[in-house]
């Protein structure tokens, strides 16, 4: 969207949310259970993993200040010229007509910076009103002439917003503002790019699941633009650019169903060798005014979204930005907020010049943030499952090559403390007093002591706290973690998983174990002396995420394979058979229409039972039946003149399904109380 100093623009695509937080006094506490499982590995911690953008129009882009304190702050990207402002910038000669450029910030000057900070660079290149000889010459530039070594090149930034679907605040010179026709141009882009030079990654923008306008078919198109986007570039992409603003700051549990949606778009359109093509989450920020940009509350949502985009596998995410401007001034948890989506201060005032920011480069609550987040998981560690009992304790972990563990808690309450219990599985933890790094509301520093146990801990309110442990001992000798796991042959109530098998230590391996993460607990679903094994016993239409472990002949076990999240299916024949089609999509709600086909004998009368996968997603209306929703559960019974269906007959209903988060579909549907085959 358009940037000046102010992201208002956004505003209006926005849900503006606030925090119900009861009242409660520290000593009604109860202990809040934490739970880590070092045996349920997620995504490993990406050396570009912290990020934030950098924008033309900041006259402290390129200065040393700005640069030590994001290197201090653990960012490893910085993204350039500056949101669309990309779509208007011509790099050669340094302008951006139609936008302000400030002095000193220059592609050299902000590579410069990008090199004191430590930092790798993400370059958007000009989409809007640029070519892509315009782009290749930029790579000749930066990466042959310079030798600047620019891995990382996204095309356009959000090019959905010019104006294809109603509104437009990204500049698009083309006649045709079509997904297709900015597929084309991706093609295009990254065929002369990658002449220069064919080690860079080119990225495509696509729209962020349940975000406006994703899943909308305009007039003309075949399909929403990731679909027609995907279709025709993903061949030639290495990554995929998503923007996140949620407008709220409890928002963080769509994110799972956000990259699996996502993963899902580009394995049904670009097929084999789909899992090369990452995803880059080149913007996020809460975007929340009243609860908080830049104070404490957004700064607790930033950690949480952060660590759990890269636990799900993005490989950056890029805060916006590192200055911003003063916006909406409000009183946030006893702090002056003002509504600056910066990490530092950028020393501006309101036009009236009642309130000023405080001075230039001081900073903001999320610069603590990151700063956490950055010194819990670093590069080469790897994110393990963790869970609390208390929705105002959020919990992540990581486990570090050397065998050590880090925990980050996360509390949201504005007036609590709350004590913590934290037990382990798979680890066991050194006695006494861990490290342990802290940051609560208004503090202008991360605090570092030896205090409390690692299994016990308080919290104080509105705090960011981690734990660094060390283990109790190391054993040497252990076998090497399986390789990455595979699975095959996966029906409605089975899956064969293969694996790489394991490195033997001191001891032969004797077998493998296979476990399914079910939240932060372990549940062993099959093992083997071999690398594959066929498991039973599963649940239709459910997703299960994975891991193995190897064994040997002393009871030693390995490190956890790397995760495997694979869907089961429907039964492949049954007495029942239904279709779920969309016929339109608005973003936040559907149409939808449910085939119903009688495969087994003659019917009078039939119930069709579903469930939504999400709490935030509901029936709106229903026709053609009658139509009932309890707690996330719909029944569909025949009105009086389409109870009977005869074998082979079909009957058609349809339904408004309303959504507020990334809208994965029903896919498991009863008739009559027998699971039928979805088709």
């Amino acid at each position: 969207m358009p940037r000046t100093l102010l992201r208002a623009a956004s505003a209006v695509l926005l849900t503006l949310a606030t925090l119900n937080v009861p009242v409660a006094h520290a000593d009604e506490a109860d202990p809040v259970a934490v739970t880590v499982n070092a045996r349920a590995a997620l995504a490993p911690v990406p050396e570009t993993g912290i990020g934030t953008n950098h924008a033309i129009w900041d006259t402290q882009l390129g200065n040393d200040t700005t640069a030590d304190l994001l290197k201090d702050a653990g960012v490893k990207v910085l993204r350039y010229p500056g949101g669309s402002y990309s779509d208007i910038y011509h790099w050669a000669d340094h302008t951006a007509p139609g936008g302000y450029v400030a002095p000193n910030t220059d592609f050299d000057t902000f590579m410069r910076g990008v090199r004191r900070t430590g930092a790798q660079p993400m370059v958007t290149a000009n989409y809007g009103t640029g070519t892509a000889a315009e782009a290749a010459a930029w790579v000749r530039y930066a990466n042959v002439t310079k030798d600047y070594g620019v891995k990382y090149w996204e095309i356009g930034n959000e090019n959905y917003g010019n104006g294809r679907y109603g509104a437009a605040w990204e500049a698009d010179d083309h006649a045709d503002k079509s997904p297709a026709e900015y597929a084309r141009h991706v093609v295009a882009y990254s065929d002369a790019m990658k002449a220069v030079d064919p080690t860079i990654k080119i990225g495509a923008v696509l729209t962020t699941p349940a975000n406006w306008p994703d899943a909308i078919v305009a007039d003309g198109d075949t399909g929403s633009w990731n679909d027609v986007v995907l279709a025709a570039a993903g061949s030639k992409i290495d990554f995929v650019i998503l923007h996140w603003y949620p407008g709220s700051l409890d928002r963080t549990g769509h994110i799972p169903d956000m990259i699996d949606l996502t993963r899902r778009q580009i394995a049904r359109h670009v097929g084999a060798g789909s899992e090369r093509i990452g995803i880059a989450m080149t913007e996020f920020n809460t975007g929340s005014n009243t609860n908080g940009t830049n104070t404490q509350p957004g700064a607790l949502a930033a950690a949480d979204a952060y660590a759990t985009l890269l636990a799900n596998g993005v490989f950056t995410v890029d805060w916006w930005n590192v200055r911003n401007g003063i916006g909406t001034v409000t009183q946030v948890e006893g702090h002056t907020d003002y509504g600056d989506f910066g990490l530092l201060s950028s020393g501006t005032c309101t036009a009236d010049g009642s309130v000023c920011e405080p001075a230039v480069n001081t900073p903001f609550a999320p610069y603590y943030a990151l700063q956490m987040v950055s010194r819990f998981a670093r590069s080469g560690d790897r994110f393990i499952r963790a869970a609390t009992d208390e929705a105002k304790v959020t919990a992540h972990a990581v486990r570090r090559p050397n065998g050590d563990l880090a925990v980050m808690l996360i509390n949201t309450s504005s007036d609590t403390s709350y004590p913590v219990t934290i037990d382990y599985s798979g680890f066991s933890p050194a006695s006494g007093a861990p490290t342990v790094l802290t940051h609560t509301n208004g503090a202008t520093s991360i605090t570092e002591s030896a205090t409390g146990t690692a299994t016990g801990q308080t919290l104080p309110p509105l705090s960011l706290t981690t734990l660094v442990l060390r283990p109790s001992s190391v054993q040497a000798g252990l076998p090497g973690a399986p390789g990455q796991p595979t699975v095959s042959n996966v029906t409605d109530t089975t899956a064969t998983i293969s694996w790489p098998a394991a490195s033997a230590g001191t001891r032969p391996v004797v077998k493998y174990e296979v476990s399914r993460q079910n939240g932060a607990v372990g549940e062993q679903i099959g093992e083997t002396g071999g690398t594959s094994v066929t498991v039973n016993n599963l649940k239709p239409g459910t997703r299960y995420t994975v891991n193995v472990i190897a064994r040997d002949g002393g009871g030693g076990t390995s490190a956890p394979s790397a995760p495997l999240t694979f869907t089961t299916g429907t039964p492949a024949s049954s007495t029942c058979s239904v279709r779920l089609t969309k016929q339109s999509d608005w973003a936040n709600g559907y149409v939808g229409a449910i085939d119903i086909t009688n495969n087994g004998a003659p019917i009078n009368g039939w119930t069709l039972t579903f469930g939504w996968p999400r709490a935030w997603q509901s029936l709106g209306s229903g026709w053609s039946a009658v139509w009932t929703q309890s707690g996330q559960n719909v029944k569909v019974v025949n009105e009086a003149g389409n109870g009977s269906l005869a074998t082979g007959a079909t009957a058609t209903v349809g339904f408004v399904g309303n959504y507020s988060g990334p809208n994965t579909l029903p896919s498991v549907f009863t008739l009559n109380g027998t699971v039928c085959t979805t088709r």
